[in-house]
């Protein structure tokens, strides 16, 4: 699998994640409970999968290979995804924040949370649209193939040092439950 397979196939359990995250607000707003832990579990898979495995892989290791082919980090693709990732993670501090208000006995909490949850899973379906069909295919294009399988080698050493090994596979499995919960349960 080239790098490039690999982000995009990353990409579909963050997109899985995101409808989650959305059928979560639905519920918020209409008034349903929604489990803390639940909630807790999406905020880990956004930090630790998201931001630190993900964005690590790109900031680490796709973008400077990126700058080596030839791409400016700035006034390009490359700097809009840096800008992306940063607003992302304020997002994630104010669910996060959120959250705790809410564990810490704060009803209106909930409700307030469905704000930043939206404006992230907008940003991030934006951002991976741009990443899929625009920076992507200037990294196929731009870094030779040896490289490119330099840097698979790279994002798979990465992955084990930043979120251990099988923690792939466990965050897969929450997210298989997260959508048999909250999006199979609205189809007819």
């Amino acid at each position: 699998m080239t790098p490039t397979e690999e982000l995009r196939a990353e990409h579909e359990g963050i997109l899985l994640v995101l409808d989650v995250l959305e059928k979560i607000s639905e519920k918020i707003l209409a008034g349903e409970t929604v489990p803390t832990d639940h909630l807790r579990q999406i905020l880990e898979f956004l930090r630790v999968f998201v931001d630190q495995c993900h964005h690590g892989k790109e900031e680490d290791i796709l973008f400077p290979a990126l700058e080596e082919a030839g791409i400016p980090r700035q006034g390009g693709p490359i700097g809009v995804m840096l800008s992306e990732h940063d607003r992302g993670r304020n997002f994630i501090r104010d669910i996060a924040r959120l959250i705790e208000a809410h564990e810490s006995g704060n009803p209106e909490s909930l409700v307030l949370l469905t704000t930043p949850v939206l404006q992230y899973a907008d940003l991030l379906r934006s951002h991976i649209w741009k990443e899929n069909n625009v920076l992507f295919p200037i990294a196929e294009d731009k870094i030779r193939p040896e490289k490119q399988e330099s840097i698979a080698n790279e994002f798979e050493k990465f992955e084990k040092e930043k979120i251990g090994p099988g923690r792939h596979e466990e965050f897969h499995a929450m997210l298989d439950n997260m959508a048999r919960t909250y999006l199979e349960e609205t189809k007819p």
